[in-house]
């Protein structure tokens, strides 16, 4: 300390269990209070976490009431701010402490010594502090609250840079307050300096300075010592540490501003990485945002495919009638089914899910349309069947082309007639539903085998609505992969916060043949077997081998002009001759195609 007496002074006081402590004065500012952190911390009755300072100013020792209520004492007199002088007793809340100009202990350590160890200890606080914090706004502040004790400063001040501007985020003090509008800027030749060497400095004796008496940040707060360190990372100036105290001249010595520079090292990596992670929970925000206005319900989509499919619902769902609903295997058929039930005028109905593909054949018509007890060996009691159950509201029926011709009949009769009866039951019931069906076969191509009713398909066919594979749907696929991930990341609590550009450029590029459940299926393992905070293209099991193979341009163009012949081929009824006419090209590029075919 310079300018220190050459006896050591020192603070005695007596424990609850009779034993006797003292402390040497050893900091230009001495804290004493409750809280552990306070260089003397007593706990007693009326002592406030942060209750009074000593400090030495060079010449004097000063003993500050910071509590504010009154409750300091010297020599029983109740003082706000005083001078001490040989053997004062001072009085704390309930705490009784004496001050000596002779140090009895004569403590062997230096004071370097022990401001080191005190320094890295303060360190080591303040890092396990920051892990138990989320946000940026707590970060700060307990940064800022470890500086200040570290320092032995009575104000302190943290800055960042927002678009190269220098932003006061944090202003405290001593008692952990924030200084509200003590400043309302710093942006003066002190910091000027630091932010143009990006080097720390030690101002001893602003007051008197000849460069920077003038200062803003000096004449605002009238400080006497003054120190200011820039926090880097990897070159990027994120801020700057500010410290300073408007009582004492020559407090901060190079020790101190060698270990504020450790902390701001420190600082800077966890600001910057809490940074990141409030943009990232920004972007997460606007992700669900731009998700949500993307949605149609349940569904996710904003290709032009899905547009039409979304305006078609809109308008087929407030009329009441038959819809079948077409598409390949995990294009979400069930979904546009219940959201054309949650738009029509039968929503507060039932829903009701039937995959005909999944009921044994000799019970179909019995799950369909219930039965009577007797009806048939272990039919013990009346049961009603899906249908009964969709009364007012909708039934959907998925694959609707594995139904057996023999309940096809019986399904036509319902459509047309409205009524259902229950095996072995001869009363008919009348009901009030909406068929919506969906299938991935091609229906036409069934009745030309066979093996699906004309005369249903027509029934059910009144609006037909064809739903894309995702390979068709263009950046849906980025939209439902990042839903799917969020949705998933929150149900099994991982720590996957998103995918590596791999992944992503991978996802792009599969064609999905199980469409939206294949990349549901994928995305789910993925986040449970992931030993990452990304997701990578080898955890999707997206391997180069399993992507699709880029074909030349020649190559493109030829096997679009082959499904092109083929098409206006089946559009006249494979007449080739005809075909060639409308193509204006030679018959014989029509057998060349048809070989290919």
């Amino acid at each position: 300390m310079k300018g220190k007496p050459s006896i050591m002074p020192t603070l005695s006081w007596w424990t609850k269990d009779g034993g006797k402590k003292i402390l040497a004065i050893t900091k230009p500012i001495t804290t004493i209070g409750s809280a552990d952190e306070n260089d003397i911390s007593i706990k007693a009755l009326n002592l406030d976490s942060h209750h009074a300072q000593l400090v030495f100013d060079g010449r004097d020792f000063c003993l500050t009431d910071l509590a504010g209520n009154g409750d300091v004492k010297v020599n029983s007199r109740k003082k706000k701010k005083v001078k001490l002088v040989h053997q004062d007793c001072i009085t704390v809340g309930d705490a009784e402490l004496t001050f000596s100009l002779i140090d009895s202990t004569r403590a062997s350590e230096t004071r370097d010594a022990t401001a080191d160890i005190e320094g890295l200890k303060k360190l080591q606080l303040f890092s396990e502090a920051l892990l138990e914090k989320n946000s940026v706004d707590e970060l700060l502040d307990v940064l800022m609250d470890a500086v200040i004790e570290l320092t032995g400063a009575a104000k302190g001040f943290l800055i960042l840079f927002e678009d190269e501007t220098p932003i006061i985020k944090v202003a405290r003090n001593l008692r952990r307050e924030n200084l509200g509008s003590a400043v309302s800027q710093l942006s003066d030749s002190i910091v000027a300096q630091v932010v143009q060497t990006r080097s720390a400095i030690i101002v001893t004796d602003a007051q008197s300075h000849t460069k920077f008496s003038n200062a803003q940040s000096v004449i605002n707060l009238k400080l006497n010592s003054v120190m200011c360190a820039p926090l880097l990372n990897r070159g990027q100036m994120l801020g700057l540490i500010y410290v300073g105290n408007d009582t004492v001249r020559g407090l901060f010595e190079v020790e101190t501003l060698e270990m504020l520079k450790v902390f701001a090292a420190q600082a800077s990596l966890l600001v910057q990485n809490a940074i990141l992670l409030d943009e990232l929970k920004l972007r997460n925000v606007a992700l669900s945002r731009e998700l949500d206005q993307q949605r149609f319900g349940q569904i996710i989509g904003s290709s032009t495919a899905m547009e039409k499919v979304f305006k078609k619902v809109e308008k087929v769902a407030v009329a009441d009638v038959s819809v079948l609903v077409s598409g390949e295997t995990g294009t979400g058929k069930e979904l546009i089914a219940h959201e054309i039930h949650r738009r029509s005028g039968r929503a507060t109905g039932p829903f009701i899910t039937v995959n005909c593909g999944a009921i044994p054949e000799t019970l179909m018509e019995s799950e369909f349309f219930g039965h009577v007890k007797g009806a048939f060996t272990g039919a013990d009691s009346t049961r009603e069947g899906k249908f009964q159950a969709a009364n007012g509201g909708t039934i959907f029926l998925d694959e609707i082309g594995e139904m057996p011709l023999s309940l096809q009949v019986k399904l036509l009769r319902v459509l047309q007639e409205h009524q259902v009866i229950k095996v072995g039951a001869t009363k008919t019931e009348t009901l009030d539903i909406r068929v919506v069906a969906a299938t991935n076969r091609d229906l036409e191509d069934e009745i030309r085998k066979g093996n699906f009713r004309e005369d249903l398909y027509y029934r059910l066919n009144v609006i037909h609505i064809d739903l894309p594979p995702l390979r068709e749907r263009g950046d849906d696929v980025v939209l439902l992969s990042r839903y799917l991930l969020k949705k998933y990341r929150e149900e099994f609590s991982s720590k996957v916060k998103g995918f590596t550009p791999g992944a992503m450029m991978a996802i792009k590029k599969h064609t999905w043949p199980g469409n939206v459940r294949e990349l549901e299926n994928r995305i789910k393992k993925a986040i449970i077997l992931c030993e990452s905070t990304m997701v990578g293209q080898a955890d999707l099991d997206l391997t180069d081998d399993s992507l699709p193979s880029v074909m030349t341009l020649s190559e493109a163009r030829e096997e679009f002009q082959r499904r092109y012949v083929l098409e206006v081929l089946e559009r006249n009824n494979g007449n080739r001759t005809k075909t060639a006419e409308e193509l204006d090209v030679d018959p014989r590029t029509i057998y060349r195609y048809l070989e290919k075919a």
